[in-house]
């Protein structure tokens, strides 16, 4: 008997509680589109662990823990938490069965120099915008849970190896490594203004004041209005509600 849950799209979502928001309008972008259920499972240092280190995302590292995760079964999809997707993300679930099993992942293999020596300008997550090989490759994965190669992808695994061979997919032939259309993963900011079915905002989401007007923030702006629904209520009165109940402890 085939269960419901054969169709449920397993989605791992970088979370960064310095910016949590990006978490909550990401997920709000995938639901509005989803045309089968979709289970959400946020990368959190409390869950797994600290894996941050040299100023990274906090779930920079633990992304490799899909595998792990999913008990090398089976297919995922990884995200970080700095997007807005526009398109069903059944249709990226659907990219699978167009990858013969030797493929271990699939991902969008950009090949630029980042513009922006500097990412999240003007915030407290301000740092320096690093040029690696492979860079943002690791951003958006499908990741074929399964496949031998992934197995050594367990916590002592991830904590020993320095973040190039990670990043670089060091523990995989470049031949198990499946090709997305690069509409899956369009970094704003880093290439020409394009339409997309994801928008990556990878200097800084739009919640940030220096990106409040990047292309693609529009998609950005409306999710999170979507996302703070309540009734009628208008959103920013919710929030300065809000904050007049918490205090002021709880204000940047």
């Amino acid at each position: 008997m085939v269960s419901i849950l054969d169709d449920v799209l397993r989605v791992f979502v970088g979370f960064d509680p310095r910016e949590a928001v990006a978490y909550h309008v990401f997920t709000q972008s995938v639901l509005e589109h989803a045309s089968q259920p979709v289970s959400f499972t946020p990368l959190t240092t409390k869950a797994l662990g600290n894996f941050q280190r040299d100023g990274t995302n906090a779930f920079t590292f633990s992304r490799y823990l899909v595998p792990y995760l999913s008990d090398f079964s089976g297919w995922a999809i990884f995200c970080d938490g700095d997007m807005v997707v526009t398109r069903d993300i059944a249709e990226l679930w659907e990219e699978r069965s167009h990858f013969s099993f030797n493929k271990a992942v699939a991902l969008v293999k950009h090949d630029y120099r980042t513009k922006h020596p500097k990412k999240y300008i003007g915030s407290n997550m301000e740092s320096a915008n690093f040029d690696y090989p492979r860079k943002n490759w690791s951003s958006v994965m499908l990741w074929n849970c399964g496949h031998a190669a992934n197995r050594v992808l367990t916590h002592e695994y991830i904590r020993d190896k320095p973040g190039d061979f990670l990043h670089r997919f060091g523990w995989l032939k470049d031949e198990q490594i499946g090709d997305l259309w690069g509409g899956w993963n369009y970094l704003v900011g880093e290439q020409p203004p394009s339409s997309s079915s994801l928008y990556h905002y990878t200097l800084g989401v739009p919640g940030f004041k220096h990106y409040v007007d990047d292309h693609a923030s529009w998609h950005w702006h409306t999710t999170l209005v979507k996302a703070l629904k309540c009734g009628n209520e208008i959103p920013s009165a919710m929030v300065e509600r809000a904050e007049e109940r918490v205090g002021t402890d709880m204000k940047p």
